[in-house]
């Protein structure tokens, strides 16, 4: 009988627990933990945040900002270029953007220039010709992954038109549960099935999956269509961005050994024991700092702590860009591929 997978949170910790070149560190625990304390009341913390930290998302409400989350979120991954210093831009609204905003920015243009980009009808029958017009680039720097993106792209616009037809629809098996959407996904969504094994185990780490599930909780949420139930079940979301920011705050510890790895820009494979330990741990130590504010909010408020993974997530993430120089000298991991 096959072992069961560990589902991310599980995942985490079994990874961190055998950890060999990265570490948890308390302090640093801690300290990011009295961090989001003073930012408990703040809409950063809150499901508007992620709205805030995306300027180019549709209006919250209506199927429209559902498909174009689908959209997205399909083709989020890889975004980093092979030359720190020749990016991939697209301009769009008058303003240029790099990395995954980027991305974003290619599917708001391709709206307003009149493409059904978010329609499955449409999006599922394109070409590898259409989809690089859709992304294309406004540097002398393509959007890397280009037939990878295509292929995840038209396979999920097929899945959805063979079980529903939208998003919305699709979804509704659901019942608005956080963990039954991801599990959803991931059964029905190859490209989403994000897994390892570590130390003889199947291990999942879900990003896309669970970033796809918590935007959409704060799409309905922020369009007042009500909320979804066990988001304090997701995790999150382990990329190669989040964990520089988590390294920078003290939070991680990297080994001579790895930080030098990284440092000469050695790529890691998809699955390569230090990648995996990187992701879990990330994992593990934003678990353990939602832990610990869920405790200094019960002992010096008296109050129950509505702030999950997913949040902290929404935190660091647009935190890691905003202090990108200050971390300059803290080395991203770079693996190509279609989770992350």
């Amino acid at each position: 009988m096959a072992e069961e997978i560990l589902w991310p949170r599980e995942a985490g910790r079994f990874v961190s627990e055998r950890s060999r070149d990265v570490h948890v560190c308390e302090e640093g625990v801690l300290r990011v933990a009295e961090m989001l304390y003073g930012l408990r009341h703040s809409e950063v913390l809150s499901a508007r945040g992620w709205s805030l930290m995306n300027p180019l998302a549709p209006p919250p409400g209506g199927d429209a900002a559902l498909n174009w989350l689908l959209v997205v979120d399909t083709m989020n991954f890889s975004f980093w270029p092979d030359d720190p210093d020749k990016q991939c831009e697209v301009i769009c609204r008058g303003k240029t953007y790099t990395g995954y905003m980027a991305l974003c920015a290619a599917i708001t243009r391709a709206l307003d220039e009149g493409v059904p980009i978010t329609d499955p009808a449409y999006f599922s029958k394109m070409s590898l010709e259409d989809l690089g017009r859709v992304l294309r680039s406004d540097s002398s720097v393509p959007m890397p992954m280009l037939s990878e993106r295509h292929n995840a792209l038209t396979a999920v616009g097929c899945a959805v038109l063979t079980h529903s037809g939208s998003f919305r629809c699709f979804l509704e098996p659901c019942n608005n549960n956080a963990l039954k959407m991801v599990q959803h996904i991931v059964e029905l969504l190859p490209s989403y099935q994000d897994e390892a094994v570590f130390e003889g185990r199947r291990v999942a780490f879900y990003k896309r999956a669970q970033i796809l599930v918590a935007e959409v909780c704060c799409i309905l949420e922020a369009g007042g269509q009500g909320g979804v139930s066990d988001m304090d079940q997701l995790t999150m979301f382990a990329d190669y961005r989040v964990p520089q920011a988590l390294v920078h705050l003290g939070v991680l510890r990297y080994s001579d050994g790895l930080m030098d790895t990284l440092k000469k820009g050695e790529l890691l494979d998809s699955g390569d024991r230090r990648e995996v330990e990187i992701r879990g741990c990330s994992i593990d130590s934003v678990e353990q700092i939602k832990e610990k504010l869920v405790q200094l909010m019960a002992q010096r408020d008296g109050e129950e702590c509505h702030i999950n993974s997913a949040l902290i997530d929404f935190f660091l993430w647009p935190y890691a860009k905003e202090h990108h120089k200050e971390m300059a000298h803290i080395p991203i991991h770079h693996t190509r591929c279609i989770y992350y």
